[in-house]
């Protein structure tokens, strides 16, 4: 299919795997404490995709928070190397959040938003392009 990207990656070991297919629904930097706090680092670039485009390999170490809306935020590491791989628990989730920095080709993250900007640590620079929310788009 012409066209269509498959953004594939993973844990830094190798055991925890991905690959999607078609474009993300959103690409974008999240700057919220939980994402700042599991990654530690400023910003959490990410990638969002439809459940059914993403395929994973591998075992997950799952770490649960209560998100902005309430619900349980899941977060998923490779169970070997610990590496942050991915978001949303699989099978249940609504969308899944591929952590950019996992991706085989980086060049494939086109980053258009800035989510949680009101968290935004004064040391975190942003691309002037960005669309950015205070929280969530639409909130």
């Amino acid at each position: 299919m012409t066209g269509v990207h498959t953004y594939k990656g993973g844990c830094l070991c190798g055991g925890l795997r991905y690959e999607a297919h078609g474009k993300p629904q959103a690409q974008g930097y999240c700057m919220c404490r939980d994402c700042r706090k599991a990654s530690g680092s400023g910003v959490v670039p990410f990638l969002l995709f439809a459940p059914s485009s993403v395929r994973f390999e591998g075992e997950t170490k799952q770490s649960v928070v209560k998100s902005f809306r309430g619900s349980n935020a899941v977060r998923n590491r490779c169970a070997t190397c610990g590496g942050l791989v991915f978001g949303g628990p699989v099978g249940t989730a609504e969308f899944h959040t591929l952590y950019a920095g996992s991706l085989d080709e980086p060049s494939l993250f086109r980053p258009t938003m800035a989510i949680f900007a009101r968290e935004q640590p004064d040391w975190v620079l942003l691309p002037p392009e960005l669309e950015v929310f205070a929280t969530l788009p639409g909130m």
